[in-house]
């Protein structure tokens, strides 16, 4: 697609979403929450085989959920979930859910990542901080890198978490005409992280003196009769945001087509090890064909998982991208 056909924005400039984060930086966690109070058409494939996530069957195609009010990513792994509950409370005081009669249920789906090996395992994201996170909410631009669900990120993880790198949260979202699709992603992958548009690697696995990098991908070809543990702490997931008019059909579709953002920048991906998820919300105010939405998805995706990695600062004795001199 011709780049001039597209406009950079934040993706809180999409009407009617907010984005908030909360972190325990000690405990090396945090979550984050995007919030559309009227309600938006939400879509969900899960590719990887080690997920943790909620509310994912509620807006499959076929129950009566028509609509979600917030999507929230954290770590903790399935301890995380817990956030949800303070999203919950925060909406429902606010009059802003599924009407049952005697109150209201806010639909709040969620997944969280594997973050237990990188700061303190018995601090995990709450009720309090799903809270927290809602309390700030707004249509700011994104704070990126080592916030949120971001906080406790890292990638490169094949040969086990002394030689994974820092990662984070990235965003990115683009207009076309009066289009909007943007991406929100945690980027935490057992895999290598490469550059959209040249292909070079710009994270992951570190050779063992840490100076340069290593392709996990040729390691595991290497390694392929060995009877490996992979389970180091990984998971990849992300919420795209549109203000396309879409039901959650063509929702679950477009968040299919999204993951394609992250194959294109994460090798391996969608592993065992893995439990890639991805969220797609529609505010349903500008027509659009899906196909359209659902290409755009896939890039706005894949550029967000590049800002993810570039945008992190080494902490907890890793380091980041911006510290390797290549």
């Amino acid at each position: 697609m011709d780049r001039k056909l597209l406009h950079e924005i934040s993706i809180t400039e999409i009407n009617g979403i907010k984005i908030g984060h909360a972190q325990d930086k000690q405990g090396a966690t945090g979550c984050t929450v995007i919030i559309c109070e009227k309600g938006a058409a939400t879509g969900v494939d899960v590719r990887g085989s080690a997920p943790a996530g909620r509310e994912t069957d509620a807006i499959k195609p076929g129950n009566i959920c028509d609509a979600a009010h917030a999507v929230v990513l954290s770590g903790g792994s399935a301890f995380g979930l817990d956030a949800a509950a303070g999203v919950m409370e925060y909406l429902e005081e606010r009059g802003i859910g599924f009407d049952v009669g005697m109150t209201v249920v806010p639909i709040v789906c969620g997944a969280s990542i594997f973050d237990l090996t990188v700061g303190d395992s018995r601090i995990r994201p709450d009720r309090a901080m799903g809270r927290a996170a809602c309390e700030n909410a707004s249509g700011k631009p994104v704070p990126e890198g080592n916030v949120g669900a971001g906080t406790g990120a890292s990638i490169g993880k094949f040969m086990g978490t002394e030689r994974s790198m820092k990662s984070g949260l990235g965003t990115y979202a683009v207009q076309l005409g009066d289009l909007q699709v943007g991406a929100i992603v945690t980027v935490n992958a057992l895999g290598d992280v490469f550059d959209l548009d040249t292909g070079r690697q710009i994270g992951g696995l570190l050779s063992p003196d840490k100076k340069e990098l290593c392709n996990s991908e040729e390691l595991m070809y290497q390694k392929y009769t060995a009877d490996k543990n992979y389970f180091a702490g990984n998971t990849t997931i992300g919420c795209i945001v549109t203000n396309a008019k879409l039901d959650k059909t063509q929702m679950m579709k477009i968040a299919s087509m999204a993951h394609d953002g992250m194959a294109r920048t994460i090798r391996p991906v969608h592993t065992w090890a893995d439990g890639d998820s991805i969220f797609a919300m529609a505010t349903g105010e500008v027509a659009a064909d899906a196909n359209a939405v659902g290409t755009l998805a896939a890039r706005v995706m894949g550029y967000a998982v590049n800002r993810g990695v570039q945008k992190a600062v080494g902490d907890y004795g890793l380091i980041s991208a911006s510290e390797l001199n290549f």
